[in-house]
């Protein structure tokens, strides 16, 4: 196989694994926004109880459960722990809005 012909195949190759990319990223984009979905229920659901926004201990539980997944997944724990607790901070705050606005009610 000349070159040429290596090059071209290397190309196809890289095109086919960047469109599953872009599908995973569409998949996970639509998988958030779910995810927010529900946790926006929740926050509702804390707020006319008067629930406090964060559960620590729910978080913890969620996060050792996150990195034993990830572990076996051979994704680095330390990056699961990472993304999820960005997602986790932006839920709090979304929590904390939705309490603040029930408090004014």
């Amino acid at each position: 196989m000349s070159e040429i012909d290596k090059t071209e195949e290397a190309k196809k190759v890289l095109g086919g694994l960047r469109s599953s990319i872009d599908n995973i990223d569409a998949a996970l984009v639509h998988m958030l926004a779910e995810r927010f979905r529900c946790t926006q229920a929740v926050g509702e659901l804390k707020a006319t109880h008067g629930l406090p926004p964060a559960d620590p201990a729910r978080e913890k539980l969620q996060i050792e459960r996150l990195r034993r997944l990830a572990q076996e997944s051979n994704l680095d724990p330390d990056f699961a722990e990472k993304f999820l607790n960005f997602i986790v901070k932006e839920v709090i705050r979304h929590h904390e809005a939705i309490a603040a606005e029930h408090s004014t009610d």
